[in-house]
């Protein structure tokens, strides 16, 4: 676990800290960007399947490809690799930057944006995008306790 969070959470900056990313922030803003499309991918996933609608892989993406877009958004103008895995202000920039832009992608495309969605997919986002992160502050707090021992 611990050689885990080295390798790829490197130091996780806290609110205060404006120094540069660490070397590791490369592999950071890897792991950051693919676990927020992963996940960003699987609230769509679930989301067809519960309301069972054919044509799987392109029915996901279909759904998916707003909140992505706007993740990406939000990644490149918050320029979230600079502490990619930090819960303030990378988790809740990127949750907020997928679920506003996503939901403006889908009005103007023509899909469904009904305030009941809006609402699932702020909550179910928010603890996927922010929900990962935290678990890693979390782990990375306990194993710098467990250091200074």
């Amino acid at each position: 676990m611990r050689a885990f969070i080295r390798n790829y959470c490197g130091d996780m900056p806290s609110r205060t800290n404006t120094a540069p990313a660490p070397a590791s922030a490369k592999t950071s803003a890897a792991v950051a960007a693919t676990a927020d499309a992963a996940l960003i991918l699987t609230f769509a996933a679930i989301g067809r399947d519960a309301h069972q609608r054919g044509d799987v892989i392109a029915g996901v993406l279909l759904t998916a490809w707003p909140f992505l877009a706007g993740a990406a958004i939000a990644w490149l103008v918050l320029r979230l690799w600079r502490a990619p895995l930090s819960v303030w202000p990378a988790g809740v920039a990127v949750w907020i930057g997928t679920v506003a832009l996503g939901m403006l992608l889908r009005a103007l495309t023509g899909q469904t944006v009904v305030l009941p969605f809006v609402i699932v997919a702020l909550l179910s986002l928010g603890i996927f995008l922010v929900g990962y992160r935290l678990i890693l502050a979390g782990i990375h707090r306990l194993a710098g306790r467990r250091r200074r021992r």
